[in-house]
């Protein structure tokens, strides 16, 4: 038996859909899994998929890559996304068997196709829906990934950009997040984040900044008024779980960087506005922070009006958080 798996496109699904790929593997021990998608590399070494094959976002790079994973020859496709473009490329992929929600008016190229939920489930959830169509189920809903190990040479290399930049042996190392590839409306406000950098060196811990080299501004922003390090930029998606390893703590916006910091084991405070925390919070050692207010969630990407969710997210009310998970720890 051979099962090829879609995985979803954005990070934070991705992660969300391991207990699915898990208990596929669990059920069928034998089968040969192929695993398909732009975050696939994150799952190296998780012994979820014998073939992994990255698969982009680009239509030129699907092209590409939509022969090498016809020529594995799966029996079975299960499809996360739900688009059109997958289903038609399952079909592609030969499988005989082909298993994703309905919707986008593909139903009639899958062989089943059930109704996304109504009233919808927690996105985890919603994978091991699809899965149990074959036959898989498990009690682990908690998405959970290996770290790397401590003599890696990632984990060397992680701290080594984080110890040379000020920061002592045995100071708690606390991540702050900036970016959302969402959009804007997820991110913690600029004035927040250097209030809580500034409450961490009052505390004795050490704000790590974090993000892709567009949140570079930001980060110049923040430094120019408050103590930190910053990785903005250098935390790249082969170095990322290392880094998220050395931390203490997390704190993150509804992001894809949440569901991977949790699923590795460290603890993240993350912290929702504009989207609903029912349906997509990270699983594990998480602490969800949210300010409420009339207009939430909306899903905007871009807040029409002055990020009162967000905005209200105090930095006191983090440092807390924060606190509580640094006790826990010793």
């Amino acid at each position: 038996m051979k099962i090829t798996v879609r995985l979803p496109n954005w990070l934070g699904d991705t992660v969300m859909a391991v207990p699915a790929v898990r208990s596929l593997r669990e059920k069928f021990p034998e089968a040969e899994v192929l695993l398909a998608g732009p975050w696939v590399a994150l799952l190296a070494g998780q012994e979820l998929g014998d073939v992994l094959v990255g698969y982009p976002r680009s239509w030129s790079g699907r092209l590409r890559t939509a022969d090498a994973v016809r020529n594995f020859g799966a029996d079975t496709v299960v499809l996360f996304p739900t688009s059109f473009e997958a289903a038609a490329t399952a079909v592609y992929w030969g499988g005989r068997r082909r298993i994703g929600f309905a919707g986008d008016g593909r139903g009639w190229l899958l062989t089943e196709a059930p109704p996304v939920p109504e009233p919808r489930l927690h996105q985890v959830d919603e994978y091991l829906m699809l899965v149990g169509l074959l036959g898989a189920v498990t009690t682990q809903r908690e998405p959970r990934l290996t770290p790397p190990e401590p003599l890696a040479g990632t984990r060397q290399r992680a701290r080594e950009l984080l110890r040379p930049h000020g920061a002592p042996a045995g100071t708690p190392l606390v991540g702050v997040h900036l970016g959302a590839a969402y959009g804007p409306a997820k991110v913690w406000v600029c004035e927040r984040v250097v209030e809580f950098c500034r409450l961490g060196q009052a505390r004795g811990i050490v704000p790590v900044l974090l993000g892709a080299p567009s949140d570079a501004p930001a980060a110049a922003d923040v430094l120019r008024r408050a103590p930190a390090l910053s990785l903005v930029g250098r935390d790249g998606p082969d170095l990322l779980p290392a880094v998220l390893t050395e931390l203490s703590v997390l704190v993150c916006g509804d992001t894809g960087v949440a569901h991977l910091a949790a699923a590795l084991g460290t603890p993240v405070v993350v912290l929702f506005g504009p989207t609903n925390p029912v349906l997509t919070a990270p699983l594990g050692r998480v602490t969800v922070v949210r300010h409420a207010v009339p207009c939430a969630p909306c899903f905007y990407r871009t807040c029409p009006i002055d990020h009162p969710c967000m905005r209200g997210i105090t930095a006191a009310t983090v440092g807390q958080q924060v606190a509580a998970f640094l006790a826990a720890s010793t």
